[in-house]
């Protein structure tokens, strides 16, 4: 059996790179500056990279998915035990079935086509710097809100919330950023755009994490279990850290800050790869 990712990497050197990836992955994921995009970068400077690295990108995340459950777990649990007799319930269920699937059938057709042609540093670098333009053109226009609340919401926006998430499948546009900035061009708040856009990451990423590791669990033997563990736990972790901050920061101020960042990172990674200073490669 192949040794996890480059065969000339020690044991302990993989070992702080999953923990470097799983820090990476914990703190981008909700903030609207693509995780994917990010551990996409990170690993080609690490040299990070392979079909097998791919999917243990993918895998990490299902461990900031559950900083979200965790996060949210009053609210879940609530909904699950009065989903038959209470209608606000009843309309969050809805709302998350219809965000979650634009993105589920768009992702099941085009599977293979998005790993082969999109996950490579320069179409990264591109989507982050076309997103925080779209951030501060969203952010700069009036903002009319007519869904103040995630109890708010409707099934037709939720849709429409879904169709601005299927884009993030290209990477470094973004999971969260789609959502957050689709719903403020749709009308919510900015504080329940981002906790829609939690709570809508936990069908879509379950179920992207399943079927990647589904379709690549051929990959991977025991030895790689330490692995997991490291970049599990400090996705965890990092993800909750940045979820609660991120719920405060947005009561308080805007997302140009975000886009800002976008915009220059993007920039710098286009300029040294154009200019030769720095050797990204073709893909991740």
């Amino acid at each position: 059996m192949a040794r996890f990712f480059v065969p000339t990497m020690t044991d302990s050197t993989l070992l702080l790179y999953a923990l470097i990836l799983g820090l990476v992955e914990g703190v981008t994921e909700f903030l609207p500056i693509s995780s994917t995009g990010h551990l996409i970068l990170a690993g080609q400077l690490l040299g990070f990279n392979g079909e097998k690295a791919k999917v243990f990108m993918i895998a990490i995340q299902l461990a900031a998915i559950f900083a979200v459950v965790w996060e949210y777990r009053v609210r879940l649990a609530h909904v699950a035990v009065t989903l038959r007799t209470e209608p606000a319930s009843q309309r969050l269920a809805v709302n998350l079935m219809a965000g979650f699937l634009p993105a589920a059938v768009l992702g099941f057709l085009f599977y293979k086509e998005i790993k082969h042609y999109l996950f490579n540093p320069i179409v990264v670098a591109s989507a982050l710097v076309i997103g925080g333009i779209l951030i501060l053109w969203a952010e700069r226009r009036k903002h009319v809100i007519g869904t103040p609340t995630v109890d708010d919401l409707n099934w037709r926006r939720a849709l429409a919330v879904g169709f601005a998430q299927a884009l993030a499948m290209i990477p470094g546009t973004s999971r969260s950023g789609a959502t957050i900035i689709g719903g403020l061009f749709l009308g919510l708040s900015r504080k329940a755009a981002a906790e829609f856009s939690f709570l809508l990451a936990i069908p879509t990423m379950f179920a992207a994490t399943a079927y990647d590791l589904y379709k690549n669990w051929q990959l991977f033997d025991a030895g790689d279990i330490p692995l997991f563990a490291i970049g599990g736990v400090a996705s965890f972790v990092s993800a909750l850290i940045a979820v609660r901050t991120l719920i405060k920061f947005v009561s308080r101020h805007d997302y140009t800050v975000f886009a800002w960042y976008r915009i220059v990172f993007g920039g710098v990674v286009l300029a040294t790869a154009y200019s030769g200073l720095v050797d990204w490669g073709a893909g991740a």
